[in-house]
């Protein structure tokens, strides 16, 4: 797929990443609270708006809290499964529900958004067991794993990443592919774009990403393939389709990844987003790059599912 895209960074883009970035600079990662922190982040989700026509029902799925989202003439069979980002302590239905109704709408899937333990009440590997159980739990109710499509942002990217490593490492039936947005893959931080992109980040900064890692895993862990999947064997994997913003200090995750992917032998989409930063596809009702970005995720879903047009 070619890259239609604005020539240049929207204005709409360019006040969303000054008014984000006035948020994320008053958060200190050594001295942040941690309930603090998670009531922020659903302060921000307050901004995004829920697609319409996408129906909604909470209900718990393989012990679970979990949200399913449903558009119009949805087909029953097909299933995307998605993993919310919040740096493996935070975020929930609450911050995640109105992004993943777009992709549903657009994808015309139905979704499922569950609520994995979260660190430091639960740390590695407890979201690693809930996304696996919950998956197995799907395939146990009757859906074909080739009708599944697993996607997530940030380190919900990183969970499904490991979510496959472990699958396959088990032999069970692989999801038909899988969609990483800005996927947090080396908790380590060893990525040249640690350096390269720290001063242009508007979210995130270099020092602060160990004292984040801490809180999920022992920082003896951190370079463990199913916390940091860029050191895992990235062979025989569903195609990926990975996108990511040009600007942000976790780029070289997604690159290193796809790098390894393809020298495995697999199949692996990646886009490079000039000017745009951590997870902005969040923002489809406010900036056409998100807009686009979703039209582009809605059709490789489509097509790696066999929906067709929406």
């Amino acid at each position: 797929m070619s890259l239609e895209r604005p020539k240049r960074v929207s204005w709409r883009a360019r006040i969303v990443r000054w008014i984000t970035h006035q948020h994320f600079k008053k958060i200190d990662a050594e001295r942040a609270n941690v309930q603090h922190v998670r009531r922020r982040f659903h302060s921000l989700a307050r901004i995004l708006w829920t697609a319409f026509g996408v129906r909604k029902r909470l209900e718990p799925v393989h012990g679970l809290p979990s949200l399913w989202l449903r558009p119009k003439r949805a087909r029953d069979d097909k299933l995307l499964l998605y993993l919310h980002g919040g740096a493996y302590i935070m975020g929930s239905i609450g911050t995640h529900r109105q992004f993943v109704s777009h992709l549903a709408k657009v994808s015309g899937m139905r979704s499922l958004l569950p609520e994995y333990r979260l660190a430091p009440e639960h740390k590695f590997p407890a979201a690693v067991d809930d996304a696996v159980g919950l998956y197995r739990g799907l395939l146990a109710d009757g859906f074909a794993a080739h009708n599944i499509v697993i996607a997530g942002d940030s380190a919900g990217g990183g969970l499904t990443m490991a979510t496959l490593l472990s699958l396959r490492d088990a032999g069970d039936a692989l999801p038909a592919a899988s969609v990483l947005l800005s996927p947090w893959l080396d908790l380590a931080a060893t990525g040249e774009s640690m350096s390269t992109r720290a001063r242009h980040d508007p979210w995130f900064k270099p020092d602060h990403m160990p004292v984040v890692a801490d809180y999920y895993c022992e920082p003896e862990q951190r370079r463990h393939p199913l916390v940091s999947p860029v050191y895992g064997d990235l062979s025989n994997l569903p195609p990926l389709y990975i996108q990511v913003g040009e600007d942000e200090i976790l780029l070289s995750d997604s690159t290193r990844a796809a790098e390894k992917v393809r020298a495995a032998g697999g199949t692996v989409e990646i886009e490079i987003w000039p000017g745009m930063w951590h997870v902005f596809q969040a923002f489809v009702h406010l900036m056409p790059e998100a807009r686009i970005a979703i039209r582009r995720i809605g059709a490789y879903l489509r097509k790696a599912v066999g929906t067709g047009a929406v």
